[in-house]
């Protein structure tokens, strides 16, 4: 294999996946495609003002549909959510959901070991084998009695490398790596279906589509094969969801509402913007501020009116059987903001846990009737503008100490889950991923640089910051405290900001 090598450690049946074949395939792509990836990947750096885009004018008014989704994509009413680590695998599998997204992204650490046992389940996966015993002696098997999700795979970004495989003396690109290490070992068997994240442009979703198109050329799967959904969760896609639908649209199966990463998208790309564009504290930002009503309405509109599926966002709440009341009030905001999705006409949601799945569907259920779907809901009376989008001053709330602390806690808290290998971490019983962290940094970044004052008539400073930082480490404990906190420090306080934190993180894992 000239060109190719494989620089990390041995992981239990590696050699399975990185079969000679496979990385010559994997190389294949990384020529034909890297270039226009860096590219593109440049093109990040210029922000312009946002809108709605003259030059692609023709493919917003003219007639064109995505293709008919498979059937296994058809009644996406309730999606879960998770690494593919093996244990979750399972219960994934059993879960009773429609869809697994099985995260090779945001909710997994890419240490090596990760990423190749990731594709060893999803090979075990597709061919109904996967099963797992714990350290404990309990047993996690597939139930007969359980109908198996589609299995929907989200590679990593654009953005971010593979070091362990070299392909022409440079890193590999994550995103080649993940798609193209379980299309090869498993597009034979069908369901070749994948989430794609962190796209800023229709021209991203372009190279996606060649991407697949080249893919299925050279395994001779029929064109068309592979199946795409989207995730809007940067706020220059929210402008051009018609395009990117189009540059997919042999393969489009619909648009999700990331909104976590959405609301990171936000501060970073209007981080030094000046007041009107400073975000309150998080947890006052709810689904019902009007920008987020926009981003919403518009998805549900695009997607119907070009024949896509629109997923809801994300219910991360874990229920804790130890504290009935907490679990109560939780699971009654989970029903509430899955029913407003439904009534926007939304044709699923995800859930993060296993005992979210019949409150996700059990609404859905009630709106959909005997449909699989709600394509029929076109929306025609919503109409937002690029003003409705951008008018963040409309969420309201404040900037508090309480907002700063928890901030720092839950950043830090994420920080040190993703060194010692879990991406998926609990925190407050929320499971949260990289989005979080990258809103708690953000934030940070936003309101020391733009000299944002407390509502107490604290203003926030680095020095402030740090403070609160120290009296965090104080509270916890664990291995990699230590470089959880310098790292924070770091992507929340640098005079430039950094892009995504998970690219300094990285060169912190093996």
């Amino acid at each position: 294999m000239s060109g190719i090598r494989v620089l990390g450690g041995e992981v239990e049946r590696g050699e399975q996946i990185l079969t000679p074949d496979a990385l010559e395939f994997l190389a294949m792509l990384h020529r034909s495609f890297a270039a226009t990836r860096d590219e593109l990947l440049a093109r990040r750096a210029e922000r312009h003002p946002l809108g709605f885009l003259p030059e692609t004018a023709e493919v917003r008014e003219s007639e064109w549909r995505v293709a008919p989704a498979p059937e296994p994509l058809r009644d996406r009413r309730v999606e879960i959510t998770g690494p593919t680590e093996r244990k979750m695998t399972v219960n994934a599998l059993n879960s009773g959901a429609r869809v697994w997204l099985a995260d090779l992204e945001d909710a997994n650490t890419p240490h090596w070991r990760n990423v190749i046992s990731g594709q060893v389940n999803l090979y075990d996966a597709a061919r109904d084998q996967v099963e797992f015993t714990s350290p404990e002696g309990k047993h996690y098997a597939l139930r007969d009695d359980v109908a198996r999700p589609a299995v929907v795979v989200r590679p990593r970004g654009w953005h971010l490398p593979e070091r362990n495989i070299e392909i022409e003396g440079r890193p590999a690109i994550g995103a080649l790596v993940d798609f193209g290490l379980h299309f090869f070992h498993n597009a034979a068997l069908g369901k070749p279906y994948y989430y794609l994240p962190k796209m800023e442009s229709y021209l991203e979703a372009r190279l996606w589509n060649d991407v697949f198109s080249a893919a299925e050329a050279a395994l001779d799967v029929p064109r068309g094969a592979i199946r795409a959904t989207v995730l809007i969760e940067t706020i220059p896609a929210a402008f051009q969801m018609e395009e990117i639908l189009y540059e997919l649209r042999e393969r489009a199966s619909g648009l999700n509402a990331g909104r976590w990463d959405y609301l990171f998208s936000i501060i970073k790309y209007f981080r030094d913007a000046g007041e009107d564009h400073v975000l309150p504290d998080r947890d006052s930002i709810t689904m019902t501020a009007p920008f987020m009503r926009a981003y919403t309405e518009l998805l549900v509109r695009t997607c119907h009116k070009r024949g896509a599926f629109a997923i809801g966002g994300m219910a991360a709440f874990i229920p804790n059987r130890r504290d009935p009341e907490v679990t109560e009030r939780a699971l009654a905001k989970v029903r509430e903001d899955k029913r407003r999705e439904a009534e926007d006409g939304f044709d699923g949601s995800w859930v993060a846990h296993p005992d979210l799945v019949p409150v996700c569907r059990e609404v859905f259920d009630a709106k959909l009737g005997d449909r699989p779907n709600q394509l029929h809901v076109l929306r025609p009376e919503v109409s937002v503008s690029a003003e409705r989008l951008l008018d963040f001053r409309s969420a309201g709330g404040r900037a508090t100490m309480a907002g700063l602390e928890s901030a720092v806690d839950v950043g830090v808290r994420y920080l040190l889950s993703w060194l010692g290998g879990n991406g998926a971490a609990a925190i407050h019983n929320l499971m949260e991923d990289a989005a979080t962290a990258e809103i708690s940094r953000s934030q940070v970044w936003q309101w020391v640089h733009n000299g944002v004052v407390l509502d107490d008539g604290t203003p926030v400073t680095a020095e402030l910051v740090r403070s609160v930082l120290a009296r965090t480490a104080q509270r916890l404990e664990g291995e990699h405290l230590d470089q959880a906190v310098r790292l924070f420090e770091r992507v929340a306080l640098a005079d430039e900001f950094v892009d995504f934190l998970t690219l300094p993180a990285y060169e912190r894992i093996a």
